[in-house]
């Protein structure tokens, strides 16, 4: 009988120690596993990084991603009175749909649940109607959510956060989505000891693993540049009824981007109500084009660079020539035939045949040697989402008509970022920069992931570029290019509008171009190098009435930004 006396007695004192160590010790990890509770919240889940960029005039940094205090709305079904009233009120404040209202009424009604997540990312106006509904079994934690400051400086930069698969949230498209992991940062982790059921064992051993925050990302991206860029890019689009257009601007010593903008755009806090998925993808990094006339910059470098012309090279254009491969010959555009013309002139009207005769007389093999280590055919490198390569497998193929028609810019593909790293490359004495976006990544410790300047490889001879810089600069003052030039300084580039091929590859599709213009400037001394590219103007036909003012109206504001003082007079 002592026996079982004793026994008894243990046995109600190992019960009253349980209850003591349920109900007591660990009524806080238990209250926060059933119901969200911010202070486990805080110790399991990271802070997501900021996402920013350089103010140049002041040298601070300004945030274009942060995050910010917003709710996290969740139910306790073992606490609601009216599943279907409670859902359907929800519904209203919350903009669910039918099924989703039915859903959640169906989930409230499970009386043994002790916890059903709601909504994510609530603002305060929003939850100042829920708590005034007064809603038995609702409740909400603080948490954070993401916040874009700056409007109108490029989503397709930036990325958004969004919802995957799991409900998670997770960067996407742009910094968010490639940094995704440093920006997200390590989450904690509550350890227990479990019973054969899998639930929590109160007297187990027990610990908390706390969260490691994410880490900051800086971009080269200037403040002002990006704004100035993106907007006059968006007017442009808008003048001419275009379908988009992009432009960059780099710093060609360096390869720093200075400013990317894309459009259509989207504001990556509002990113629901965006044109189109297609709005997502950054159009300078993504979309690949037959670029056109542009690309006759760099077929004129290698062949200078060779020392098969110079720019007093003269040849006679009948206005067409025959390559081998092709039945028809290949002609200048609008008919032209130009007669005794050096190769400047070629530059300045853009002679097609002048560029197959620079292609011919460099040699095919060595014409293509130049384009790849130009960079073309290969992704930059550039550290966001969605690069593409473009392509000029045509020109491994070993047939004239290729190079011939590459020469020119047709039948190969390129990125408006790999155009404008092989221009940066003509001002920047002959030496291809690997452009970057991101300067540093900023860990939660203050450890730095520096990002610095690199040399991919000289493509011409410093002679070369500076040779090519002063045609290019005829070009904008005697050719095509004198809606891209400044007042007061030197400028060089070169117009370039594309044919878009047919979807269904037969040729070309009728009544739509590209137009592009690249460049840099002032030549002597170049601040800055630039592509712009407009996507079918419906008002104008040819890039020297479209990219070209474009450039012309960015490269004066960079010039006056930057206070480089003019070279001549006005």
């Amino acid at each position: 009988m002592n026996a079982i006396r004793y026994g008894m007695v243990a046995f109600a004192v190992a019960i009253t120690l349980k209850l003591f160590v349920l109900q007591v010790l660990d009524h806080d990890t238990y209250v926060a596993l059933a119901s969200g509770q911010h202070e486990i919240f805080k110790e399991l889940f990271p802070s997501r990084g900021d996402i920013l960029i350089h103010d140049m005039k002041d040298g601070s940094l300004v945030p274009i991603a942060t995050v910010q205090q917003v709710s996290f709305v969740y139910a306790d079904p073992r606490k609601v009175v009216d599943a279907i009233g409670t859902a359907d009120k929800l519904g209203a404040l919350f903009g669910f749909d039918a099924d989703k209202v039915k859903t959640i009424a169906t989930h409230l009604d499970v009386h043994t649940d002790p916890y059903e997540p709601i909504m994510r990312n609530v603002k305060e106006d929003k939850l100042s109607e829920l708590i005034a509904l007064k809603l038995p079994g609702i409740y909400f934690i603080r948490e954070e959510g993401r916040l874009y400051p700056e409007s109108g400086l490029g989503g397709q930069v930036t990325g958004f956060v969004g919802s995957s698969e799991d409900g998670t949230m997770t960067g996407k498209y742009g910094i968010e989505g490639y940094f995704n992991q440093e920006l997200t940062g390590t989450p904690g982790f509550l350890r227990s000891e479990r019973d054969i059921a899998g639930r929590l064992i109160a007297v187990g051993e027990r610990s908390i693993e706390p969260a490691v925050n994410g880490s900051d990302v800086v971009l080269t991206i200037d403040r002002t540049i990006q704004y100035e860029a993106c907007t006059k890019l968006k007017e442009a689009v808008a003048r001419h009824g275009a379908d988009g257009g992009s432009v960059i601007v780099m710093e060609p010593k360096t390869g720093k981007i200075l400013a990317m903008c894309g459009s259509p755009d989207f504001e990556p806090g509002d990113y629901r109500n965006a044109p189109s998925t297609d709005s997502f993808n950054n159009p300078a990094i993504f979309n690949s084009y037959e670029p056109g006339s542009i690309f006759k910059a760099i077929t004129m470098a290698a062949a200078v660079d060779t020392g098969a012309v110079t720019p007093t090279t003269t040849f006679t254009d009948t206005g067409e020539v025959m390559v081998s491969g092709w039945p028809r010959p290949i002609r200048n555009a609008q008919n032209k035939v130009y007669g005794l013309i050096d190769m400047t002139t070629v530059l300045e009207e853009s002679v097609n045949t002048g560029m197959v005769y620079s292609m011919r007389q460099m040699g095919m093999e060595k014409f293509v040697e130049y384009v790849k280590n130009f960079g073309f055919g290969v992704r930059t490198g550039l550290e966001m989402e969605t690069e593409s390569s473009g392509t000029i497998a045509s020109l491994d193929i070993g047939q004239e008509i290729y190079a011939a028609t590459a020469s020119f810019g047709q039948g190969i593909t390129v990125t408006p970022v790999q155009m404008v790293a092989a221009y940066g490359a003509l001002a920047n004495n002959g030496m291809l920069m690997r452009p970057y976006v991101v300067e540093d990544v900023v860990k939660p410790d203050g450890t730095h992931d520096p990002r610095v300047p690199q040399e991919v490889r000289r493509v011409v001879q410093p002679k070369t570029a500076s040779l090519l810089g002063a045609m290019l600069v005829s070009v904008v003052e005697n050719g095509h290019g004198k809606k891209a030039g400044v007042p007061g300084y030197y400028i060089g580039g070169k117009t370039g509008t594309a044919q878009v091929a047919r979807s269904d590859g037969g040729g070309y599709e009728l009544d739509s171009t590209i137009g592009s213009f690249a460049g840099f400037g002032p030549v002597n001394n170049p601040r800055f190098v630039m592509i712009v590219r407009i996507d079918h103007p419906r008002d104008v036909t040819w890039a020297e009435s479209s990219a070209a003012p474009l450039f012309g109206d960015i490269a004066k504001f960079l010039l006056q930004y930057f206070e480089v003082p003019p070279e001549r007079p006005l």
